[in-house]
Order: C-alpha cells, then sequence, then structure tokens
C-alpha cells in the first residue's frame, strides 16, 4: 500500500532533487501547430503555424485583441482540444495523437484549467465540484473533502462550499473554478480570461492566488488583458490572426 503524500503547504510543489531536474525542462514543446474550424462551407483558421517552448516554472501571458487565437492555443497546449496539424509535447509526451480517453487521464494529473466561463457542474456544490477531479484521480474521498475544504477556504468560500454555482456570485465562481483547478496538485496551469467581468475584489484575490502559486514556482500559462495579472508574468506572447507577433522575456 502506498503512502498518501502530506504537505504543510495548500499548493505543493515537487521536492527536492526531482524538482531541480524538473526545473531544468521544457515541459510544453509545440510544433508548427495549425487548427482550423470547418463552419458551414467555410474553414476558419484559428491558429497557424505556431512553433513555441515553455520552460517549467514560467508564467506566461498570452495576450492579443478578440478573435486572436488566444483560447485556442490555450486549449491545444494544454490537450482539450487536437491541433488539425502539427505536435505538441507536454512533460516529454507528445499529447498531440493522444487517445481521447488517455490524454484526459494525463491532464488529470498534470494540467489544470481555468476557463473564463467557469465550467462548473451545475448539479454539484462547490465542495463537491473541487473533489469531483480528485475522485477521477482515485483520491480517498476523506482526503479529497478535507483539501477541498482547505482550498476553498483559502479564496474565502469556506461558507458558500454548500452552495451550488447558481447560488454563487460570478467572482465566487471563478474561485471555485480555479481551485477545483488545482485539486489535484497539477504542476502545469492554464488560465483563460479568469478575471473577465469580475469586480475589483474578487479580480484581487485570483491575482493573489497565482502570485502564490508563482512564489511556489508552478508553470503558468494564462491569456488575460488584466494589468495585474500581466506583472506577474516572466514573459508574455502576443498572438494576432492566430500567429505569434511577439515573444518577450521580462
Amino acid at each position: 500500500m502506498s503512502e498518501e503524500k502530506d504537505s504543510d503547504n495548500t499548493f505543493d510543489e515537487v521536492n527536492g532533487q526531482e524538482f531541480d531536474d524538473f526545473f531544468k525542462k521544457d515541459i510544453i514543446i509545440a510544433k508548427n501547430l495549425i487548427k482550423d474550424y470547418e463552419i458551414g462551407e467555410f474553414i476558419i483558421r484559428a491558429i497557424d503555424n505556431v512553433s513555441l517552448s515553455i520552460e517549467a516554472g514560467a508564467f506566461v501571458v498570452i495576450k492579443g485583441p478578440s478573435g486572436a487565437g488566444k483560447t485556442t492555443l490555450l486549449r491545444l497546449l494544454s490537450g482539450i482540444e487536437r491541433p488539425t496539424q502539427g505536435e505538441i509535447y507536454s512533460f516529454g509526451v507528445k499529447i498531440s495523437d493522444m487517445l481521447e480517453e488517455s490524454v484526459s487521464t494525463f491532464r488529470l494529473a498534470h494540467h489544470g484549467f481555468v476557463f473564463q466561463n467557469y465550467n462548473l457542474i451545475s448539479t454539484l456544490s462547490a465542495e463537491e465540484n473541487v473533489i469531483f477531479p480528485m475522485n477521477l484521480s482515485g483520491i480517498p474521498i476523506k482526503r479529497a473533502r478535507a483539501r477541498a475544504v482547505e482550498l476553498l477556504n483559502k479564496v474565502g468560500l469556506s461558507e458558500r462550499k454548500e452552495h451550488l454555482p447558481f447560488q454563487l456570485s460570478a467572482g465566487e465562481q471563478q474561485r471555485a473554478a480555479l481551485v477545483r483547478a488545482l485539486a489535484n496538485d497539477p504542476p502545469l496551469i492554464f488560465a483563460d480570461e479568469p478575471t473577465a467581468n469580475l469586480d475589483k475584489y474578487s479580480s484581487m484575490k485570483i491575482k493573489d492566488i497565482f502570485q502564490e502559486l508563482k512564489e511556489k514556482k508552478k508553470t503558468i500559462i494564462l491569456a488575460t488583458h488584466d494589468d495585474n495579472l500581466i506583472q506577474l508574468a516572466n514573459r508574455i506572447i502576443e498572438i494576432d490572426e492566430g500567429q505569434i507577433k511577439n515573444d518577450v522575456m521580462k
């Protein structure tokens, strides 16, 4: 029987030499990505021959105008969508041609994704939404519930944990969605406009979480127009018309 991992930190990091070795690697490598969508008789090219690599521990912001391809690029790099052409490697594994079931299992352990529209399961409470990915990963319910409570408390939702999504404000839903993405302690976190349409208080709560994740050396890739989040980045990638126009290290 394997021992359960214990930690004093809410947002854990890989420890010791394992982390030192991991941190030296590019954990995302994308080569010649193309993504086309068929809309009626037309083909729309959302991503047009994009190649990039992301180092472990980087805080990367992807910015650009509406319709530039930011969300599509995030979904490709995270394995949610498959490219029309090109290759994507995550943690040395080629995920771009994996079967859907296999890539879903891979994502559970390695990736967390924060959706702009929250994507909480409407019939589950905030606590149950956070437990859900841990349940899929086989984490015992007692441990999963304890972690869910800990995470929700950290973002000020301890008194709202039994509420269904429709009973939560937009900011509360986004905070619940963010900690759900962190439930399995993924080393790589994607976020799509995580503070869009939120009030100032909720936006700052989200920013504080990302600040802590950065300090824990999590790898973060997010699309945003929020200057407070952009200030945290050590790399800014500008995209327009499905192509990288600028890529700057800070």
